[in-house]
């Protein structure tokens, strides 16, 4: 199939469809020939049904034009299409953080992002499903970028989102920096190969890509499509004196240090403790919480416009 014969499906949200550069783009666009369909959600959910319906409007690429939370819902509709007839996914990044995009060296402005998505060409990547417990419902779930559980999604999920239009990316550091100084930990037993671990942590970062929460670099030898999850264990400390500790190993990521533990695997179940509330989560930015959740990789379950020399990618890995 020729570019001129792909047909884009935009899937906006709904709080930037009056975007007047997004709507110049895509005039621009469509005077060049490119074709293009586009839905404006309403709602929560509605994403997520309208890449689904990706196939029966004639869409060979799906472009989802919003921040972190409208890629993560573009995508688990997407996952709901055969592997063979799944169409790509293209961004035009238009939230407050855009971690996933930021990682990826997409342009971040309307107008270059669309055209970008007009000229990628698409690379197979990995996709994270989450299957978690909460009482006696099972959700199943899928996410690109990144779940931080405990202190970070803590910080995500209070931080307002008038607060984020305002800082950007900003905001998320702002309100860690706040609750740095009542954070609480978070018990719970976790489970990858054949290992176990008892934890008491402040922070657990899986990461398919690199960074969370607007900017915050949490899994730096990430690959997309290595058919690895990064792990990142950030244990707690009790007294302010063990900080620079920890975040100097913060900036290291060791192997196995005192506060930190980083490490690649193909699967990480979590159970927390039976008298403690369900752990906060975020799957690339969006809220949620979970008594028991498991995390696997479904290996290039899913093709993205990436730019070229995409540093995410193993086969640009110069190392």
């Amino acid at each position: 199939m020729t570019d001129t014969q792909q047909h884009y499906l935009l899937v906006i949200n709904g709080k930037s469809a009056g975007n007047p550069a997004l709507r110049d783009a895509v005039e621009e666009q469509r005077k060049t020939g490119m074709s293009i369909t586009v839905r404006s959600t309403w709602e929560g959910g509605d994403a997520v049904e309208f890449a689904a319906q990706a196939v029966e409007l004639g869409a060979t690429r799906v472009i989802a034009c919003g921040g972190d939370g409208t890629v993560n819902e573009v995508v688990n509709g997407l996952m709901r299409i055969a592997h063979d007839q799944r169409p790509a996914l293209g961004i035009v990044p238009l939230g407050s953080a855009n971690d996933f995009a930021t990682s990826l060296g997409l342009p971040l402005e309307p107008g270059p992002a669309l055209e970008a998505a007009g000229r990628l060409s698409p690379s197979p990547i990995d996709v994270i499903r989450m299957t978690a417990l909460l009482g006696s419902e099972e959700v199943v779930s899928y996410y690109v970028n990144m779940t931080t559980c405990g202190f970070g999604a803590e910080i995500t999920s209070s931080t307002p989102k008038t607060l984020k239009r305002m800082l950007g990316g900003g905001a998320y550091s702002l309100m860690g920096a706040l609750k740095a100084w009542r954070h609480r930990s978070y018990r719970g037993t976790l489970h990858w190969g054949d290992q176990e671990q008892e934890a008491s942590l402040l922070l657990l970062a899986l990461g398919n890509g690199r960074q969370s929460g607007g900017g915050q670099v949490l899994a730096p030898k990430a690959k997309l499509d290595d058919g690895r999850l990064d792990v990142l264990l950030v244990k707690d400390f009790s007294s302010a004196a063990e900080l620079p500790t920890l975040l100097n190993e913060l900036q290291q990521f060791p192997a196995e240090g005192r506060y930190v533990r980083y490490f690649t695997s193909t699967q990480l179940s979590v159970t927390t403790q039976p008298d403690d509330e369900p752990w906060p989560l975020t799957l690339d930015g969006e809220a949620r919480r979970y008594e028991r959740f498991c995390v696997e990789v479904v290996p290039l379950a899913l093709k993205v416009l990436l730019p070229k020399g995409c540093s995410l990618l193993t086969a640009n890995d110069r190392q």
